[in-house]
């Protein structure tokens, strides 16, 4: 079949990674399309992926909201307000939700007006390669009707689904995945989630809060093994001991049911028989690439053991045209990762050099207190055999997190003991997430622990705990 339309440049996805990628080649001059397939319930296409419609934004705004209810309830009184009744409204809690993920699906669309991208909604599968400069040809089903589209180059940014389990299969409103928790119309009494990682926690937070016993079973028998340890062990402390969620490590699922008295989960725990019966089960065991129906295989690609597509260091497959980025390839599954690939395969596209260190992208999970990193843990950083020194500083000491009333926590900074140079820092507290961005840019532009100590920090503010941990490298933090 002759392809209806040609472009320069053909992203199949609009999350994150897609929509960027699509805006970014536009901004480049090039003649862009946009294919995604999701729909809303009432069968609506709605641009930006699982972030934007059931995963980053909502839960952000499911936290932000639990919070507030938090504080109002638990909090109040000791800033002398005194409230004569709070009570909730899940109801009107979800429909704030509902309009942000509207607003921010609707702007995508908008700023593809603005920039002449193509949307095009449908599933896209790649069917063949020319040489004739229009190389890959992409066929979209949409509403029944089927489009033949040629492109120089194709970006895969098709994101990740939700990984299930064989012992947990799916049952609506009792044992759902991630979008499935962020839908609920009541607060469960009980709440059981498999999975401590960053989505199981952000979700065990939210309902948590709203009134929910959240019990979390992971199969690892250590807490959040890829962070540093002690930002691990100061987390696991605030969470569990303090705003308390409960855990259960090096758990063996054997069988999950529904019974008599809910959702019953059996399993082992350091060989001890277990039952635990819920109202809600969220399984949150992590995420894997969304590689379905794209035709993959007969283009030649071999997924990798991750399920992932296989790519070079600019994100280029082994087909001649064909790129891949975000949660499709290598690296961490994050949204500002996919972000960072989108500009740079469509800036390498018009002729341009920009390079991604994977390592200098932050994690965060929206927990409270919030927990950031970037760089090397201190056991990385030992392993690697270079000389460290270590400076901290507990927010405790800080003057804007005491006011704040959120004074857990600290910020950790490893740099090398012989050239000064920061490898990473580490966040457990209040505003995590916006001060790790400083730390970013600090490692992008290799700095040294000195050279944060001798930037003036306004005063009161969190940042300066960033600059006090700097000094401590030195020994010579002021205020603790």
């Amino acid at each position: 079949m002759e392809a209806e339309l040609r472009y320069d440049v053909l992203v199949i996805g609009a999350g994150p990674g897609g929509y960027v990628a699509a805006l970014r080649a536009a901004q480049l001059g090039m003649r862009v399309v946009c294919v995604d397939a999701w729909c809303t319930d009432e069968g609506q296409a709605s641009l930006g992926g699982t972030c934007l419609n059931v995963g980053c934004i909502p839960s952000k705004a499911l936290l932000e909201s639990s919070a507030f209810y938090q504080r109002v309830t638990q909090e109040a009184m000791h800033h002398g307000i005194r409230l004569a009744e709070v009570g909730l409204d899940l109801d009107v809690m979800q429909q704030r939700k509902q309009r942000i993920v509207q607003q921010l699906t609707h702007g995508i669309q908008t700023l593809f007006n603005k920039n002449g991208v193509t949307f095009i909604h449908g599933h896209a599968s790649l069917s063949q390669r020319d040489d004739e400069g229009f190389g890959v040809t992409v066929t979209v089903l949409s509403t029944g009707t089927q489009k033949v589209l040629q492109a120089r180059h194709v970006v895969v940014a098709t994101g990740s689904v939700p990984r299930s389990l064989a012992v947990a299969p799916w049952l609506p409103g009792k044992i759902v995945d991630s979008q499935g928790a962020l839908e609920l119309t009541q607060v469960p009494v009980r709440l059981g989630i498999i999975g401590a990682g960053v989505i199981g926690l952000e979700l065990g937070s939210v309902w948590h809060r709203l009134g929910s016993q959240v019990t979390l079973l992971e199969a690892q028998s250590e807490f959040l093994p890829a962070a540093d340890r002690d930002l691990a062990q100061e987390a696991q402390r605030a969470l569990l001991h303090e705003a308390g969620l409960t855990l259960q490590l090096g758990v063996t699922l054997e069988s999950v049911s529904e019974g008599m008295e809910g959702i019953e989960i059996r399993y082992r725990d350091h060989d001890s028989a277990r039952v635990l019966n819920v109202d809600v089960l969220v399984v949150a065991v992590g995420r894997e690439p969304c590689t379905a129906g794209l035709g993959l295989e007969q283009m030649g690609i071999t997924l990798d053991e991750r399920g992932a597509i296989p790519v070079d260091a600019e994100c280029r497959s082994v087909v001649p045209g064909l790129w891949a980025i975000g949660d499709v390839v290598r690296g961490p599954m994050l949204a500002h990762k996919a972000e960072e690939e989108g500009v740079a395969v469509a800036e390498r596209l018009a002729g341009q050099q920009p390079a991604i260190d994977l390592g200098h992208i932050p994690w965060v999970i929206y927990t409270e207190p919030e927990m950031a990193w970037v760089g090397l843990t201190e056991t990385m950083a030992r392993q690697s055999g270079r000389p460290i020194r270590v400076g901290k500083f507990p927010f405790t000491a800080n003057g804007r997190a005491k006011a704040r009333g959120m004074a857990q926590g600290w910020i950790k900074v490893i740099a090398c003991a012989q050239t000064d140079r920061l490898l990473g820092i580490h966040i457990v507290g209040p505003e995590a997430s916006e001060l790790i961005a400083e730390a970013v840019v600090a490692l992008e532009f290799k700095a040294s622990s000195e050279d944060i100590a001798r930037i003036p920090h306004a005063h009161p503010s969190l940042s300066e705990a960033f600059r006090e941990a700097c000094l401590g490298v030195d020994g010579r933090s002021i205020n603790v």
